[in-house]
C-alpha cells in the first residue's frame, strides 16, 4: 500500500510540473524573438527624381547627373560670402572630368542679397568670376515657398539622413553618385575646405 501511495504520488508530481516547463520555454522563445527583431532603417531618397529650371529657362534633369557626385550650394551675389564662386568655380575646373559636378541655385531668402533677375545673376557671375557649372534659376530654398528640391534636402522624411535647415547663402550639400544625400556643409566653409575635397576624392 504504502509503495502504491508513493508511485501515485511521483506521477502527480511528474505530470503537474510539464505545463510549467513549457510555458518557460516559451516565454524564452518570446523574449529571443523580440530581442532579435531588427530595427528599421529608413530608405535614402534620391535627388535624381526632380527636373529644374536651369538659368536659361531650360529644363535641367538632375537624373542626368546619375553617377557623378554633386555640391550643391544656394548662391547670392550681394553677400559677404559670395567671393565663394571663385573657390567654386576653382574646385569645379579641377573635378569636373572626374565623376563631379556643381550645381548652384541662386536664392533671395537672406538679407534680400541676390535681388536679381536670372538673366542680371548670370552676367554678374560670368563677369565677375567666370562661372561655368551649372545654376539654376533663381528659388527659394526655405520657408512656405520652398522649392521641391530643397525640401528633400533639407527634410529626413525624404533624404533618409538628416534634417537640416539652409542657415545662409552657400551652404553646401553634397550627393553621392546615387543622388543620395552624404553631408551637409555650412556657409563658411569654403568649398575647397579639406572636409570637401576628401569627399570629391573619396578618401
Amino acid at each position: 500500500m504504502r509503495i502504491f501511495t508513493l508511485v501515485l504520488v511521483l506521477c502527480i508530481v511528474s505530470c503537474t510540473s510539464k505545463p510549467k516547463e513549457k510555458v518557460k520555454e516559451t516565454a524564452s522563445n518570446q523574449v529571443t524573438t523580440t530581442k532579435t527583431t531588427p530595427e528599421k532603417t529608413m530608405e535614402k531618397g534620391s535627388i535624381h527624381q526632380f527636373t529644374v529650371k536651369d538659368i536659361a529657362g531650360n529644363d535641367f534633369k538632375l537624373a542626368d547627373l546619375k553617377g557623378k557626385k554633386v555640391l550643391i550650394v544656394n548662391t547670392a551675389s550681394e553677400c559677404g560670402l559670395t567671393p565663394q564662386y571663385e573657390q567654386l568655380q576653382d574646385v569645379y575646373e579641377t573635378f569636373k572630368d572626374k565623376n563631379f559636378t556643381i550645381v548652384g541655385f541662386p536664392a533671395n531668402n537672406f538679407g534680400a542679397q541676390e535681388p536679381g533677375s536670372d538673366q542680371q545673376i548670370a552676367k554678374f557671375c560670368k563677369a565677375n568670376y567666370g562661372v561655368t557649372f551649372p545654376m539654376m534659376s533663381k528659388i527659394s530654398v526655405k520657408g512656405s515657398d520652398m522649392h521641391e528640391v530643397y525640401q528633400f534636402l533639407t527634410q529626413k522624411s525624404q533624404n533618409g539622413l538628416q534634417n537640416s535647415e539652409v542657415a545662409w547663402n552657400f551652404q553646401k550639400y553634397l550627393i553621392n553618385e546615387n543622388g543620395e544625400l552624404e553631408k551637409v556643409i555650412a556657409p563658411q566653409t569654403l568649398p575647397n575646405d579639406e572636409s570637401i575635397i576628401s569627399w570629391i576624392e573619396g578618401k
